[in-house]
């Protein structure tokens, strides 16, 4: 390990300083995973010195955010009031800081005493003084660029945990990473994940007595789910519980696996993978000592590929509750039986204690991607409640005798294409809600979206390709400009203020397009919330009304957080479009964050205060000059082959239509030098370091000629359409 000592940053270097850290493992032995120190940090003793002790007494300390939900309720509630209501519209910009990156941003930022802890794409960490914005230190863990193709959406992470003067996160190539809070230097690092499977980590460690609990992402590409705990200390694993069984003919890991084994069918599955990855939210209750995970979706998508005979398919998309000791299970609850839809479980979970029917419920709390609002009891997983919160065919209501959801006649498709809401996208993403004890409503950035589901025929599991199990082509966008406006008007995005006691909507606030960012309440009656259209929001939490705004210029997806140092309270969001949006290409188009939009996509942290003066620059019109496709010579037969191959093997980056929302690079944009090494890289990987793998396992040469066919076809239809908007 080396170490590189910077000069104290100002405000008007800080960008400069990023685009300098870009090159500094270009100065490190090869290999090297660096960690550099800006400025002299505090004395070990009072960095980070975060325990159960103090997560539990959050409300203690209000001008701390000690933990990626803020406590371990997860509610992102804040007591902090000094902005407030009647003050929101003095808010102005304190300070920022530009990352080294175009990449999504979904961090959530860790704040404890004076410092910021906030991961950017690639699991880099930074450490910055909370006040004045200087940036203490910087690690970058050096994932592999070419991991990139191991990933489901975009090369993103959602934040650290912090205890005990450690500071720890999760890489993209499935390490656990523990650094030194003084400078970033590694404490341990371990390997989570198998390296011959393509897992990736893209959420946050929760620490819980003593133990870093960390999950893992890949269902579709073919791995087997599980959450593991970590001693902090040494990074010694303390237990592992797995999701979805194993090979039947080896022992169980877990006994209550043989209960699970049972819900499955056929004698695949296990070959498959089985999905039920651990990929983002978790709580935890001190008092009954339990901690909640969510697991995600069943892989393939497809249950009748999966499990041909049927079956609930445990534990996919479920809430499952354990012992933090000992991995333990305790109970389970799941959301969607037999999944078959990418219904993820895997959305933010809130605990709070309600008064239903008179009678005060300790509850957790979940809306899932199936487009319903669970209530449960967090003690024995009892089904309390479950209402629609967004547009939903797939089922008709949930059975509260039996607690599972009544599906429509159309909802599996494995006879017909089936039209569903919502799509794969779900109601709601992993996004975070917050909740609020004063007005006791829950806030869900939640989604509308249709798709048609239909299943794949021909299917043939390929290890780390994305095994659906689904047909893709009906699902895509329709070349008539009509149909194709119709289709994405169907795809919105919106604030619901959720009465949890009454399974109601009690206000609604549209917004232009999905995928907008997470959520954060406070004492000041304010909802705080980025959106697609490269704003940061202020709302009153009590009725929705707009309050006070100000420019990103770019997409935000990640939640906000709030904190004080010296009786000052500050708002912090980090801003940057991306995440799994890129796919739908031509919808995530319509974000601010997307060149096609008007402006580039800026990867950057926002701090805010009532007294703050700064002001970002204003990002130069941005135009984007098609260059001149070749000639577009293939048949109508290699375009279809050539659409096919591409919505099978490209969009999940680059986007439906090759039409990128992203700084993921626009295929219709290409230069000609582009074009002439089309096949060496999409086939021979040669642009490796910049995340573009190669797929000569899964194409030849005639399939690479096909899938280029269909982008220059693309280059040409967008030619046409700027020489007719002239």
């Amino acid at each position: 390990m080396r170490y590189y000592v910077l000069a104290t940053t100002h405000r008007a270097l800080r960008p400069a300083l990023a685009t300098a850290l870009l090159s500094l493992p270009l100065l490190a032995g090869c290999g090297d995973r660096q960690s550099t120190a800006a400025t002299a940090a505090p004395a070990a003793q009072t960095v980070a010195a975060v325990d159960g002790a103090r997560i539990r007494g959050a409300d203690s300390e209000p001008g701390q955010w000690l933990s990626h939900g803020r406590g371990y309720d997860e509610q992102r509630y804040s007591p902090l009031a000094q902005i407030r209501q009647d003050n929101v519209g003095d808010l102005g910009l304190d300070w920022y800081f530009d990352f080294p990156t175009k990449r999504g941003m979904e961090a959530t930022p860790i704040a404890v005493d004076g410092v910021l802890y906030v991961t950017s794409a690639w699991s880099m960490v930074y450490a910055f003084d909370a006040v004045s914005g200087e940036l203490l230190w910087h690690y970058d863990p050096q994932v592999p660029k070419a991991w990139m193709v191991n990933l489901c959406c975009d090369a993103v992470n959602r934040g650290v945990a912090v205890w005990q003067g450690k500071v720890y996160v999760g890489t993209l190539d499935g390490r656990l990473v523990a650094l030194d809070a003084t400078d970033g230097s590694v404490a341990w690092e371990v390997q989570t994940t198998p390296r011959d499977k393509p897992y990736s980590i893209t959420g946050a460690p929760r620490v819980v007595k003593g133990m870093v609990m960390i999950g893992n992402g890949g269902s579709e590409l073919g791995v087997r789910g599980y959450i593991s705990a970590y001693d902090a200390q040494n990074g010694d694993m303390a237990w592992r519980f797995y999701t979805v069984p194993g090979d039947p003919q080896a022992p169980h890991e877990n006994p209550i696996l043989k209960q699970a084994a049972a819900t499955w069918s056929g004698d695949k599955y296990w070959e498959y993978g089985g999905g039920g990855t651990v990929w983002d939210s978790m709580a935890y209750d001190p008092e009954l000592d339990l901690l909640y995970f969510g697991v995600g979706n069943g892989a393939p998508w497809n249950r009748e590929i999966r499990s041909p005979g049927g079956g609930d398919n445990l534990f996919v998309s479920s809430i499952v509750a354990v012992r933090p000791d000992s991995g333990e299970y305790v109970w389970h609850y799941q959301t969607t039986p037999g999944e078959s839809w990418d219904y993820t479980a895997t959305q933010h979970m809130i605990l709070a204690d309600l008064e239903i029917d008179g009678e005060t419920r300790k509850v957790i709390m979940q809306a899932p991607k199936n487009g319903f609002f669970y209530v449960l009891d967090r003690a024995n997983g009892e089904l309390i409640s479950a209402q629609k919160y967004t547009t939903v065919t797939w089922a008709s209501h949930v059975d509260l005798d039996t607690g599972r959801p009544v599906e429509a006649d159309n909802a599996r498709y494995e006879d017909k294409p089936a039209l569903i809401y919502p799509n794969t996208q779900g109601g709601h993403n992993w996004h975070p809600m917050s909740y609020s004890p004063d007005t006791g409503l829950v806030y869900i950035p939640a989604h509308q979206g249709i798709m048609v589901y239909a299943q794949d025929k021909d299917f043939e599991f390929t290890p780390g390709a994305w095994n659906t199990g689904l047909d893709l082509m009906p699902a895509v966008m329709p070349e008539d400009p009509e149909l194709r406006a119709q289709a994405m008007s169907q795809f919105t995005g919106f604030i619901t203020a959720w009465d949890p006691v009454k399974q109601a909507e009690a206000w609604r606030v549209p917004h232009s397009t999905l995928w907008n960012g997470g959520m954060l309440s406070t004492a000041g009656n304010l909802l705080f919330q980025g959106n697609a259209d490269g704003e940061f929001v202020a709302y009153r939490a009590d009725t929705g009304d707009r309050l006070w705004s100000s420019p990103a210029y770019t997409g935000i997806v990640a939640a906000p957080i709030t904190y004080s140092v010296d009786d000052k309270q500050y708002v912090a969001v980090v801003a940057g479009w991306g995440g799994a949006q890129v796919a739908f290409g031509e919808i995530a188009d319509r974000a601010k964050g997307s060149p096609e939009a008007g402006g580039d996509n800026y990867s950057r942290l926002l701090v805010y205060s009532l007294d703050g003066r700064a002001q970002l620059p204003a990002p130069a019109p941005s135009e984007r000059k098609l260059p001149a496709p070749p000639p577009l010579n293939a048949d109508v037969a290699t375009l279809a082959r050539g659409h096919e191959l591409y919505i099978n093997n490209c969009h999940f980056c680059h986007g439906d239509r090759a039409i990128s929302g992203t700084s993921i690079p626009d295929l219709r944009m290409m230069s000609p030098e582009t074009h002439e090494l089309f096949n060496a890289i999409v086939l021979g990987g040669l642009r490796h370091e910049k995340g573009m793998a190669g797929f000569a396992q899964r194409l030849d040469d005639d399939d690479a000629e096909a899938i280029h066919a269909y982008v220059i076809k693309r280059a040409h239809d967008l030619h046409s359409e700027q020489e007719q908007n002239q």
